[in-house]
């Protein structure tokens, strides 16, 4: 959305289509940009009554383009192999179903950007015609579960290549080792003065609460390893350290982790708020931000926090080690409960480290001036 926001629509006739059809920020499509989706919902599909309007979406994609046969066998392949790799994951097994099944259109483009790995690769590779092709990495690939058989060379299709950062890059060569001359960093385009605006409005936290308030933010999802930030908070409360946990998302994991804090009896302790409109006024007003990850591409909310001076700890994974200086600007810790709780509880005892670590973070000044000559260059 930063990077519409920067493009002059005077110049470029620019177009958006949302291969899901579905999506909150929505709202902030910037006046000029032509949306494309022939109808479009706010939910997102992070939601129990989102993730039930995708699926409904999922299921027509298998009737719509016809080749409901070759869809279905697709499906079957790429699931006995996820069960093969002991690792099941619902998005990636329908991405090709509702790539194939997503709107056609006559339109040809100078350039076609999948913001996305996954279907939107898919579809600008395999149904959108355009000049020149453009697909974003934006995660760990491999670790994602991604594969060339999943993928079906559709990296082929595209003149260029952007990861969000250099590991992103390396482990998607590690994959793809023969696209490393079309291969380039392309960071996140984070506004800093935006960030800095909107944390100044009205909102966050509204319990009165006296202890050390701790903030993650993300999807609650198997990747963002909020199973284990539980059983640190646990581990936390039985030392008697006065500490709440807030998170703000939403996902398909949340019921198991409602079930697990219920079980640790940490319903006062560890908070799962939902989403929030505005998140900034929380991390303004947190002590800590925590992201405890099992793999990342670079994280955009580990540089909102920062960019607000809140002391980060972070899982020393990928993404998150390139964002973070361990002890200058953040902590980085094992994945483990145990080393998020002793991460935590250094900072807990220790104020003028806390203090000094966000004090650190906020001077980074993130700069996305390269980033829009990289992508005006595509256009060029």
């Amino acid at each position: 959305m930063e990077l519409l926001k920067k493009l002059d629509r005077r110049e470029y006739e620019i177009y958006l289509y949302v291969l899901t059809g579905q999506g909150e920020m929505i709202k902030e499509l910037p006046d000029g940009i032509k949306l494309l989706n022939p109808v479009f919902s706010v939910q997102s599909v992070l939601t129990g009554k989102g993730r039930r309007e995708l699926m409904k979406k999922v299921c027509l994609s298998f009737i719509k383009n016809g080749g409901i046969a070759g869809k279905i066998q697709d499906v079957v392949k790429t699931f006995l192999r996820m069960v093969k790799e002991k690792r099941i994951q619902a998005d990636k097994l329908f991405w090709r179903v509702l790539s194939d099944g997503a709107d056609r259109f006559s339109l040809s483009f100078d350039l076609a950007v999948a913001w996305i790995e996954g279907g939107s690769a898919y579809y600008v590779a395999d149904h959108v015609k355009a000049e020149k092709k453009a697909a974003l990495i934006h995660i760990d690939y491999g670790n994602a579960g991604y594969t060339r058989a999943m993928d079906r060379d559709c990296f082929e299709k595209f003149t260029d290549i952007f990861a969000v950062s250099a590991e992103t890059k390396s482990h998607f060569l590690d994959v793809y080792p023969e696209y490393e001359t079309k291969l380039k960093v392309f960071h996140n385009i984070v506004n800093q003065e935006f960030i800095r605006h909107r944390a100044l409005e009205k909102g966050g936290f509204s319990d009165g609460y006296k202890g050390l308030r701790i903030l993650s933010v993300g999807r609650l999802t198997w990747q963002k390893g909020f199973d284990i930030a539980v059983e640190a908070m646990d581990i936390l409360k039985k030392k008697q350290y006065k500490v709440r946990w807030y998170v703000l998302g939403e996902g398909d994991q949340k019921k198991a982790l409602q079930k697990k804090i219920r079980g640790l009896k940490l319903e006062e302790d560890f908070l799962l708020e939902g989403q929030a409109d505005n998140p900034y006024p929380y991390f303004a007003q947190a002590d800590l931000y925590v992201h405890a990850t099992r793999y990342e591409g670079k994280s955009i909310a580990v540089q909102e926090a920062q960019t607000l001076g809140c002391a980060v700890i972070a899982s020393d994974c990928n993404g998150n080690r390139e964002q973070i200086r361990d002890g200058v600007d953040g902590m980085l810790c094992r994945l483990t409960p145990w080393s998020v709780a002793e991460k935590i509880e250094e900072l807990y005892l220790d104020r003028e480290k806390r203090k000094a670590l966000g004090k650190e973070a906020k001077k980074k000044e993130i700069s996305y001036e390269r980033q829009l000559e990289l992508f005006m260059e595509l256009l060029g």
